[in-house]
């Protein structure tokens, strides 16, 4: 099986002590490529770092909405400025992980929405994917993008929304990221979606350290656990995990221009 991560933050402290280790095992294990993404400028060096001393890594860098008391106005123009710089560089292929997120309320919206409308700018200006982090926004999300209509369009990370809205972000272009949220039971909407979504639309993520899958419960997840999270999600689907990690693979490698 031969799948790609599109998902992680493998930059984080998390992975200190052993990342040399889970990159070697992960590989082992068919995990051919992962993307590491930029939630702040202060771990954009140290994301491209990482990345520039292992092949099989990727990067994309951004400014989270979460981070969003972290982030000044100059960040913005450092983002551009670091976009600019490595504009051509295959390592460097998507703007992210930015968004909105509605489900922590202390986050001001429109703070928000200025940061996520400047970024869907960036991401137009260089031709580069938009890797999004959507959370009980969807429908601000949908409607902005609607607008800006970025070329390249991305991937909804995470995606946990209904069908109606699936069909929203595949008109546009967007892949829907599925990862370690739909093998939990507990996701019935998600997990009704699931055998609904056109194949195209599909690719696999971790997001590690986060979201660990099921059957690693509270475990800190990781690039090495997408063979059982491939697993759980075809037969969620109902199709066979070797075809949906051909298929999913694919897709990732169209979107990054591999």
């Amino acid at each position: 099986m031969r799948l790609i991560d599109t998902h992680t933050h493998l930059d984080f402290p998390d992975f200190d002590a052993d990342r040399d280790r889970l990159l070697t095992n992960a590989a082992a294990r068919g995990v051919e490529r992962m993307m590491v993404l930029g939630v702040y400028q202060a771990n954009w060096q140290r994301v491209w770092d990482l990345v520039c001393g292992e092949q099989r890594l990727f990067a994309a860098l951004g400014l989270h909405p979460v981070y969003l008391d972290q982030h000044r106005p100059e960040h913005l123009a450092q983002l551009r400025a670091w976009l600019e710089r490595l504009r051509g560089d295959p390592r460097l292929c998507a703007v992210g992980e930015f968004g909105l997120d509605y489900y922590l309320p202390e986050l001001d919206k429109e703070r928000q929405q200025a940061l996520f409308e400047a970024q869907l700018q960036l991401a137009c200006d260089f031709d580069l994917p938009a890797l999004l982090h959507v959370r009980r926004s969807h429908a601000q999300v949908i409607a902005t993008l609607k607008r800006y209509k970025p070329a390249r369009a991305g991937i909804i990370h995470a995606f946990a929304g209904s069908y109606e809205e699936a069909r929203e972000y595949i008109k546009l272009g967007f892949r829907l990221g599925l990862g370690g949220a739909a093998t939990w039971p507990q996701a019935l909407r998600l997990r009704k979606t699931l055998p609904r979504l056109p194949l195209e639309s599909v690719v696999l993520e971790t997001d590690a350290p986060d979201m660990a899958p099921v059957m690693f419960p509270g475990e800190r997840n990781s690039p090495e656990h997408l063979p059982e999270i491939a697993h759980a999600l075809a037969e969620v689907m109902g199709i066979d995990a070797e075809r949906l990690a051909q298929i999913s693979s694919r897709n990732a490698c169209e979107l990054f221009g591999w």
